[in-house]
């Protein structure tokens, strides 16, 4: 049995739901000991544990230590049983991470698949949906696999209370592809999104991407949503030949609109600049996907921590290799083999 230790590298969820994930494909059981060492509260929270019961029931595993607040794991899965699934977290905690653990294993299975999520949809601390629906989904859709996902309801912290849905029409085996240039700029979209607040906020973040990226008027929207509780994002999207990259940022309590508007602007500013196709987070959701493939390439920033931390459990997992080589001062080009 592998013996995980959840301290190394970023020492967050991350190394969890990878091992978790990479467990359902492999068949591999695995123990994981300091889970979330490095955080401030270790062990399982409830996303993270709904993630466990969720790759139990796809996996139809047994687990020792699958309770909130364990600090350690056991892991031992049968076999990957495609089908209807609902999963709720019960609070605020990402459903999109949820959907992390589960999905490589459902991309390959037996039949289709129909997951529908409940908790956060719009999370600060993990991928949002719509980062999921328009940049993640079409690069996994092109290996090979159909998959769509639909927002019912968005769910923002702390009050949580989203639903969305995510079908999967399963390939016998996911395709290698090279994401190594982005293509002509085709589209460009800003949405500042405002739940239970006053519209004069996401007026105010709209400006200040007009003005930062020096774009017209038609594409800057504001929406209203209706959810649970307050909350406010704002989503600029870019949509290019060969992808669309999508960048975040949410509001916050003290915390301008104009300040959250500039945080999203500055990191599509660098994105346009650095003439790479695969953004930093983006990258990081590549890679499992990517070595499942038994191989691809794309040109990206450096590598974050995230991305170092499962570059190191896919070798645990899998016999793939993964480098990446300096192409400019800040790029380098990912390769998988």
């Amino acid at each position: 049995m592998l013996t995980i230790d959840g301290s190394r590298g970023e020492g967050g969820g991350q190394i969890l739901r990878t091992s978790l994930g990479l467990s359902l494909v492999t068949g591999k059981p695995f123990r994981i000991e300091k889970i979330r060492a490095n955080r401030p509260r270790p062990g399982l929270m409830r996303q993270h544990w709904t993630a466990v019961r969720a790759a139990m029931r796809v996996g139809g595993a047994e687990a020792e230590g699958a309770e909130i607040g364990s600090t350690a794991l056991t892991f031992a899965p049968q076999r990957v049983t495609p089908g209807e699934y609902e999963f709720s977290v019960g609070s605020a905690g990402s459903v999109t991470l949820v959907l992390q653990t589960v999905l490589p294993a459902l991309l390959t299975a037996s039949g289709p698949s129909r997951l529908t999520l409940e908790g956060g949809t719009h999370n600060p601390f993990a991928p949002p949906f719509d980062f999921l629906a328009r940049a993640f989904v079409p690069i996994i859709n092109r290996m090979g696999p159909t998959v769509s996902a639909e927002l019912q309801r968005p769910g923002f912290y702390p009050a949580g209370g989203g639903r969305m849905t995510v079908q999967v029409e399963p390939c016998e085996r996911l395709r290698a592809i090279e994401l190594l240039e982005r293509g002509e700029v085709r589209g460009r979209r800003a949405r500042a999104i405002v739940a239970n607040l006053p519209q004069h906020i996401a007026e105010r973040e709209l400006h200040v991407i007009e003005r930062r990226l020096d774009w017209e008027r038609s594409c800057l929207h504001v929406e209203e949503a209706d959810a649970a509780g307050p909350g406010n994002i704002v989503i600029i999207e870019i949509e290019c030949e060969h992808i669309t990259e999508v960048f975040t940022a949410f509001g916050e309590r003290k915390k301008r609109a104009e300040d959250v508007a500039r945080g999203a602007a500055n990191e599509a500013r660098r994105y346009l600049a650095a003439e790479v196709p695969v953004g930093e987070h983006l990258a990081d959701q590549l890679l499992v996907p990517m070595a499942l493939a038994g191989g691809g390439r794309f040109k990206t920033f450096e590598l974050s921590g995230h991305a170092q931390t499962n570059i190191e459990v896919l070798g645990e997992f899998l016999e793939c290799t993964v480098g990446a080589e300096r192409c400019g001062p800040h790029e380098c080009v990912v390769e998988v083999t």
